[in-house]
């Protein structure tokens, strides 16, 4: 049976045993047994045993079926005939290493840390339309706030990866927040504080290494005290911490700055981050032909943009928006670029320039082009504008997984 059918199957199964779960947490549960042998999943030990054993017995593999009633603890999620032509990115046969993903937002790092042959073992995101898309290319739904989830019941892991959520720290989230009158950094209680569901994670679960992601912006958020604090707190934890800032150009025609921090614990001392140099690429290497006429932006939008860019120049503040330069890098894709385009508007000669379409913002971020996108259109703009860049994660991994094996 494909993933998609069995997945189908368990989870109307379970909503019927356990109706005062929600559905989300059934899916999650259901499509990490499935991935993993995770002896850690609440609920579901003796249910996913009776669904199995139906499973088995309604196609014919009696022979399967009674081995699983004479053994103790079998891996049940491995005898399961499951078929994953359904999904791009399968799980690892044979994983050197596991990892966990936290905030996973379309599943940047799962796709470069499994390339790397590792094993994710625990996915958690709280947006839906997330989840869908992560699930739609990897087979498996993150569980959801990692805050309502507790740290004994993540599974062990070599790699912890996170890209936490960057808008608290961002320049743009704290020039809006300080025009609503609202915390940014640690003082923005929905996210600013989420760096230490991280840490308590850490504590109790001692990856080898901790493989981080946020803004630039970061370095320096209050006065460098709030990167003070993050590396403070995992060096107090026992590990090195390293950082680097980091732009895409090179690997992807974007300019995307962004820090990296790898964190190493006990006896991994050699971990060096890899160099990124080389020229920027050009945005036209990643454009589609015959793009729809519904990208091109209309003459009022079109007109708003002059009229503020203009102004703005003037005074010397603000946002502009112009035409890009297709022999060079776009400019940075952000979540909100679904709004009005104005990061990155594509010339059309005499037309009115058109906005990126999602599977250009996908290339963009490095994305494949048989990654599913399952989403409607501004919602696809908010996830890649909030992805991390792929090649630039991968070029990392590789370094943190040649670590691992030394030692």
């Amino acid at each position: 049976m494909k993933y998609s059918a069995i997945k189908m199957v368990l989870t109307a199964s379970l909503l019927e045993t356990f109706p005062k779960v929600e559905e989300e947490e059934i899916e999650a549960m259901v499509s990490h047994w499935l991935q993993t042998q995770n002896e850690n999943v609440p609920l579901l030990t003796r249910s996913m045993k009776e669904h199995s054993l139906a499973l088995f017995e309604s196609s014919g593999r009696r022979d399967v079926s009674s081995r699983l009633v004479k053994e103790t603890e079998p891996p049940y999620q491995t005898q399961l005939p499951i078929i994953w032509d359904d999904i791009p990115f399968r799980p690892v046969s044979q994983p050197q290493f596991t990892f966990i993903d936290l905030f996973a937002g379309i599943g940047g790092f799962r796709m470069s840390m499994q390339e790397q042959g590792g094993k994710c073992v625990f996915s958690s995101e709280w947006d839906s339309d997330a989840k869908k898309t992560y699930e739609a290319n990897f087979g498996e739904v993150p569980y959801g706030d990692i805050r309502n989830i507790s740290e004994r019941s993540i599974p062990d892991h070599d790699v912890l990866c996170a890209g936490f959520p960057c808008q608290p720290f961002s320049l743009a989230g704290v020039s809006a927040r300080n025009s609503l009158n609202t915390s940014h950094g640690f003082a923005c209680e929905t996210q600013g504080t989420l760096f230490f569901d991280i840490v308590r994670i850490m504590k109790k679960k001692k990856p080898r290494v901790a493989f981080l992601e946020n803004v630039k912006n970061l370095v320096g958020h209050d006065g460098g005290k709030t990167f003070s604090i993050i590396r403070q707190t995992i060096e107090s934890l026992g590990y090195r911490f390293s950082y680097k800032l980091i732009s895409a150009s090179p690997l992807v025609p974007q300019r995307r700055i962004r820090c990296y921090m790898v964190c190493v614990r006990g006896g991994i001392n050699d971990f060096i981050f890899p160099d990124f140099e080389g020229e920027p690429l050009a945005l036209r290497t990643i454009l589609e032909h015959n793009v729809d006429s519904s990208f091109t932006i209309s003459n009022r939008l079109w007109e708003g943009h002059q009229r503020r860019t203009k102004r703005n120049l003037a005074r010397g503040t603000g946002f502009t928006a112009f035409c890009a330069d297709l022999d060079k890098p776009s400019n940075t894709i952000v979540a909100r670029y679904g709004k009005d385009g104005k990061e990155c508007l594509v010339p059309q000669g005499k037309k009115n320039p058109r906005m990126l379409t999602p599977r250009e913002c996908a290339r963009l971020q490095g994305f494949p082009d048989h990654f599913i996108i399952p989403t409607a259109k501004t919602s696809a703009y908010r996830l890649f504008g909030n992805s991390v860049a792929i090649p630039v994660i991968t070029k990392i991994a590789r370094n943190i997984v040649g670590s691992l094996k030394n030692h």
